[in-house]
């Protein structure tokens, strides 16, 4: 195999500990990504001291490799300070670069501390050419491509003059990275924000057309192992090979970067050696693996619905158990400080712990091979024969290499953390963090006022809609943009010419490459019609439509509005900042936002315009595959009692909860924070007249009442995690 290849390609690898990071090092890999402490996706793992982190990059400088620090997570108003403070901290440590998804962290970085390198973190979606594009407008230097990407698609996005980082080996999600919702809508614990519980993992249930009930794990995605890829990887031209693993041990990542440093520095003798490259690769004890979307948009070993997707090899199930004792016919050898973790397959529920303790026929052991029944201790969590024990990683050794001496750090953290450039720019920002003061004593009598009515935004994907929807009088009818809703416009072209000033069009959050041309000539036609609002869904589309825009001439004075949809996952007011210079003149917050956190954004929004989510099924997730174990329409049902629906949207798997998200019973809240427009999405369901009728009147009353038991409120009365 002769491969031309400019530049080879780097081998990134994750560290949620030294002992990882030491390992990842000595094993060859040529950058390091870890944690930045408070604000990186990762925030269940161990954070790193600032101390530690000096040390770190020290050891690796020396070695000629690179960090990075990953700050990956959506910020909340409250902790805008706080991120000034790591921003400086970064600053200060001059890592390789950090990786971001807030567009009010970017917009912090990129105009206060210019010399901190940013990479686009997968969090971002960048899936298509046009987002890759105007990221690099921006002023990335570096794009994590979204893993959902072809090999093709890939090949174009490393022409567009920016580097390109791409996910070659671990956990995979089932929904695209920014935009899953699960986690939170179940409990409020943000997979944005780095806390996801991971409901995917679970198993669902439904009714099938027999009636008989059906289970299985349809959405917890096996483990990518992309290194039969690296030669078609390597010869397009992308930048960073990654590996997932931040929360994985030190034994793992030895492994996998052994494997794939073997495989990168070989690949003009590819064929030999990959075979003990994947030898390398099963040490690691990962899931069952998969190419991923390398080879097939609809890979068709992405998922084992009949497993659970545990971590680890599958040592055997519980028999009789007691105080903490199970009886298990071990599957392969264990020893005591093994890493298992038990899965109870009524809950889903899942316990990891370190192996302290085997007995067999009454004698203690340190070690059991294969094929023995033994007593293993698992504490005290409560056991049910019939659950599944996993081996998800081997006693854990120290190195025996080089060792990170971080105590000679600890005076350069302490004078870090006395710099106060990070209050100077926080300061300078003139951002408030606390909400108002309560003043008490008597208050004065005034006089009753009507109490303020925000204008309403409808939107929906049903062309039906738009006529018994304008009946309401909203302020702005907006329509999912997508093959059929454009035809029916095409087909009452002539009719259209009196919603020219109240429709919106919408962009979904994700296009694939090969709909950009569509989207593209379906835009020009639009503007030819006199149509000029549209609201997008990712950041990077602004461009898409300047670039039609562009290609039509339309006159100077005509010019095109941009709004903001929620996916834009603004939960912070200098992410408010972005859009403006992006042009999106207004924007809804984030749907994920609490009462506290949108109170803060509205004192804090400038010129800004904002609204807000008040009723629909938001997609708890958006994926790109098509599963055979599938039912669209069916409900699912978690071991939790969550109920779900899936649906089939702009070519993309989406799941909605049975429950719809409903602030309608608070508006009197929603009000008081003087927002500028609410949103009410019946998309994905057509509602009868009456009903439409009855949901603005709702709204309109403004009273307090209690929700009704099949709606949710999400995080609106609730802290965001």
């Amino acid at each position: 195999m002769n491969l031309e290849i400019d530049v080879k390609p780097e081998l990134l690898a994750p560290a949620g500990s030294i002992d990882a990071f030491e390992a990842a090092v000595a094993e060859g890999a040529d950058a390091v990504y870890i944690g930045a402490p408070a604000f990186n996706a990762r925030n269940l793992a161990r954070h790193f001291s600032v101390a530690e982190i000096a040390a770190m990059i020290s050891f690796a400088h020396e070695r000629g490799v690179k960090v990075y620090l990953a700050a990956n997570s959506l910020v909340k108003e409250e902790e805008l300070a706080a991120a000034c403070d790591m921003l400086a901290m970064c600053n200060e440590l001059q890592p390789d670069a950090l990786i971001i998804q807030d567009l009010g962290l970017y917009y912090l970085a990129h105009n206060h501390f210019p010399e901190l390198q940013l990479h686009a973190s997968t969090l971002m979606a960048a899936h298509n050419s046009v987002a890759v594009q105007h990221l690099g407008a921006m002023g990335f230097s570096r794009v994590v491509l979204a893993r959902e990407m072809t090999l093709p698609e890939i090949d174009l996005a490393c022409r567009q003059g920016v580097e390109i980082e791409v996910f070659v080996h671990g956990a995979l999600c089932f929904a695209y990275s920014g935009l899953c919702l699960f986690s939170s809508y179940l409990g409020g614990k943000s997979g944005l924000r780095g806390r996801c519980v991971q409901p995917c993992r679970r198993r669902y249930t439904m009714v099938g057309q027999s009636g008989k009930v059906e289970a299985g794990y349809h959405f917890s995605m096996n483990d990518l192992s992309g290194i039969g890829s690296l030669p078609d990887l390597a010869q397009a031209g992308v930048r960073s090979l990654k590996i997932e693993g931040r929360m994985r041990s030190r034994n793992y990542v030895a492994s996998v970067v052994r494997a794939y440093r073997l495989a990168l520095d070989n690949l003009n003798d590819f064929e030999h050696v990959l075979p003990e490259a994947e030898k390398l690769l099963d040490q690691a004890m990962g899931r069952k693996s998969t190419s991923g979307y390398f080879i097939s948009p609809q890979p068709a070993d992405a998922l084992s619905p009949e497993h659970s997707g545990n971590i680890g090899m599958f040592l055997g199930r519980i028999g009789n158990h007691d105080k903490g004792w199970a009886t298990v016919k071990v599957q392969h050898s264990v020893q005591v400080g093994d890493r298992l973790r038990l899965h109870q397959e009524k809950t889903g529920e899942r316990h990891s712990l370190t192996l302290k303790s085997i007995q067999s026929r009454g004698e203690q052991h340190q070690e059991v091979p294969k094929g023995w029944k033994v007593d293993i201790f698992l504490g005290d969590i409560e056991l049910t024969s019939g659950d599944s024990l996993y081996k998800v990683d081997v006693k854990d050794e120290k190195s025996k290499g080089d060792q990170i001496k971080v105590a000679p750090f600890k005076a350069v953290a302490e004078s870090i953390g006395k710099s106060d450039i990070g209050k100077q720019v926080f300061n300078f920002l003139a951002v408030k963090t606390r909400l108002p003061h309560k003043s008490g004593g008597a208050k004065k009598k005034t006089k009753p006022t009507a109490p303020y009515q925000p204008p309403v935004w409808l939107r929906s994907d049903e062309w039906s809609v738009v006529k018994s929807g304008h009946d309401q009088h909203p302020e702005h009818i907006v329509i999912s943009l997508d093959q059929l809703s454009f035809e029916q416009a095409m087909r009452q072209r002539r009719s259209l010419r009196h919603l020219i000033r109240s429709l919106v069009w919408a962009l979904p959050p994700v296009i694939l490459e090969a709909d950009l041309e569509f989207y593209f000539q379906g835009l020009i036609t639009l503007m030819e019609l006199g149509f000029y609002q549209f609201q997008i869904g990712h950041i990077s589309q602004v461009r898409l439509l300047r670039q039609a825009s562009k290609a039509l001439s339309i006159p100077k004075h005509q010019k095109l509005v941009f709004y903001g949809g929620y996916t834009l996952n603004i939960l912070n007011s200098l992410a408010l900042r972005t859009l403006q210079k992006n042009g999106v003149g207004s924007t809804s917050l984030s749907i994920e936002t609490d009462l506290d956190n949108a109170r803060l954004i509205a004192i804090n929004r400038g010129q800004m315009k904002i609204g807000m989510e008040v009723y629909g099924h938001p997609p708890l997730f958006t994926a790109r595959l098509h599963s055979d174990s599938f039912q669209y329409g069916r409900v699912m049902k978690s071991p939790k009692g969550e109920e779900i629906v899936l649906q089939e949207r702009f070519g993309q798997t989406v799941a909605l909860a049975k429950e719809p998200f409903s602030l309608l019973d608070v508006m009197h809240d929603v009000a008081r924070l003087g927002i500028d427009y609410v949103g009410i999405d019946i998309s994905g369901q057509l509602l009868k007249r009456k009903d439409l009728q009855l949901l603005f009147q709702r709204l309109i009353r403004q009273s307090k009442g209690r929700l009704s038991p099949d709606e949710s409120r999400f995080n609106f009365r609730n802290n965001l995690m």
